[in-house]
């Protein structure tokens, strides 16, 4: 049972119930504290979240995390640059570090290593680091790499659903790249490393690459990825100690995989990737789609854009079962030239036929923007909000963020942490964002939090007839709202894990809705008075 520390506040709060749905009363507690930040984030912490989209998984880890897993490994790093590196082993199997490197364990007892490494690996204090938000964001992956990699996927697994507990979130879609020594054996075949893509590469020489890559040991990437992925859950639950009387809160939460393909990589590892991801969420239910990361507005993945483009609608038509979401739009003006900005969320919609879009930020300097908002709006194309990302990366925020644009335009949108770790934030403060920056009701963000599920890609049929209205299927009418749940829907729950995960997000609404919540006068706060 949550706290009730919230709302035993002050003598001063009359104990009187205001008139109205439980769900009105709510949005009026809400709007009478949102100018009280202390109050606000409580409320928020506790509120019910659904999903959260659009999650890299080795960025939503903590930079002190991850130097205690540096520890453990036995790993380097460098005093400057604060980059980690596996260590040397000496024949007695010691770990020694090449200068100028040092075990990371030094960082446990010297202050000064282990607050720079700290900075290093997110974006703390990075308005002192003497780079953009930008620079500093992406370069921080490659500072902290060698404590994510696959040995730690369990690990992270772990971490990330235990947070996502603590901020009641029920659902969790993750981003992250299961390949091996087989994936690489497969690339450097003789048969795949004759086939080079062009810029005007056509269908028929993605067919050849396709063919080379399922005769030369696409089989065994798969498999050593599936290997991955069990090997990582075994772990995960073990870590939570999961169907268990000590079970950790992370068990109850659900998790699925994105097949995260580098799209700055060269062309035929990324068609390679996008080929694996496909055919992962086709044959594994636990990976529900794929998506394309790095940044989007480096030298691959803008000149290379309209080939990726090509690559998914070749093998989208060839597992049309597979939704897809794409990163598209993280740009802002001036980050790119002008027609940088012009084309990238069109064309993930309609060239590569993506259901979702990640960031959309610059969406209204698209070719037509309000005709593609309206197309947006009509295909039921949701956008994974990135509030706290896309303050610290692209510097919009406030009136500059397109989010209301979206709202307007009837296009679905729900909010998400993207790397959580790296920027120092939570579910929680990404809707205290919204409230803040954005001045979001609270019936806005309940809206976000149910359409996070609907759009979520987990399989099964949804608890809402229209996901725009969130009336309910003919056999949950009347369930919703009420405390039991009649024979006919609970078949249809144990049978569509979405509606199963719908239902439990309304539950906690119910719950959250039914408190005694109380009354703040401007007398009694001073944060309502200014």
């Amino acid at each position: 049972m949550v706290t009730t520390l919230l709302f035993a506040l002050s003598p001063s709060f009359a104990a009187e119930r205001p008139a109205g749905s439980a769900e009105a009363q709510t949005a009026i507690y809400f709007e009478n504290i949102r100018r009280d930040p202390n109050l606000l984030v409580a409320f928020l912490r506790e509120m019910p979240k659904g999903g959260d989209l659009h999650v890299h998984l080795s960025g939503a880890i903590y930079a002190e995390t991850l130097i205690q897993w540096a520890k453990d490994q036995h790993a380097c790093v460098d005093p400057k640059t604060f980059s980690l590196s596996p260590a040397l082993r000496q024949s007695t199997g010691e770990p020694v570090c090449p200068t100028p490197t040092v075990l990371a364990e030094a960082a446990l007892s010297n202050p000064v290593l282990y607050r720079g490494m700290i900075d290093a690996y997110s974006m703390r204090n990075v308005e002192f680091s003497g780079q953009s938000g930008h620079d500093h964001f992406f370069d921080a992956f490659e500072k902290f790499g060698a404590a994510t990699s696959s040995e730690n996927t369990g690990k992270m697994l772990a971490d990330t659903a235990n947070r996502a507990a603590s901020q009641h979130e029920i659902y969790q879609e993750l981003m992250f790249t299961p390949t091996g020594k087989p994936f690489s054996d497969m690339m450097n075949s003789d048969v795949v490393r004759a086939i080079k893509l062009r810029d005007e590469a056509t269908t028929e020489d993605f067919a050849a690459l396709q063919k080379a890559l399922e005769h030369n040991g696409l089989t065994n990437a798969f498999e050593d990825a599936i290997q991955q992925v069990n090997d990582a859950e075994k772990n995960r639950n073990e870590l939570l100690k999961c169907a268990t009387r000590a079970a950790d809160a992370g068990c109850q939460v659900t998790q699925r995989y994105l097949f995260q393909v580098g799209r700055g990589r060269p062309r035929e590892i990324v068609f390679a990737q996008i080929l694996m991801g496909f055919e992962m969420a086709r044959a594994d239910p636990r990976f529900v789609s794929l998506n394309l990361v790095m940044p989007e507005d480096y030298y691959i993945p803008m000149h290379d854009f309209s080939l990726h483009m090509r690559m998914l609608k070749h093998l989208h038509a060839q597992y049309p079962n597979v939704p897809l979401t794409l990163h598209a739009g993280e740009l802002a003006a001036g980050l790119v030239p002008p027609e940088g900005l012009r084309f990238h969320i069109r064309d993930s919609v309609e060239i590569a036929g993506a259901e979702r879009i990640g960031h959309g930020v610059d969406v209204l300097n698209e070719n037509s923007p309000l005709q593609l908002l309206d197309e947006m709006a009509q295909k039921k194309v949701m956008v994974e909000i990135c509030l706290s990302s896309n303050a610290t990366i692209l510097g919009v925020s406030g009136r500059a963020h397109p989010l209301h644009d979206y709202m307007r335009a009837g296009v679905p949108v729900a909010l998400a942490t993207d790397d959580e770790g790296v920027a120092r934030s939570d579910m929680t403060h990404e809707y205290l964002r919204g409230a803040q920056d954005q001045n979001l009701t609270y019936l806005e963000l309940k809206r976000m939090a149910r359409t996070s599920l609907e759009h979520s890609f987990i399989h099964g049929a949804s608890l809402w007839s229209d996901g725009k209205t969130f009336a309910p299927v003919k056999d949950c009418a009347g369930s919703v709202s009420g405390a039991t749940v009649p024979l006919a829907c609970q078949k249809f729950l144990e049978a569509n894990e979405k509606a199963k995960l719908q239902m439990t997000l309304e539950q906690q609404f119910r719950e959250f809705e039914g408190r005694k919540w109380p009354a703040i006068t401007v007398e009694s706060s001073p944060a309502v008075a200014r």
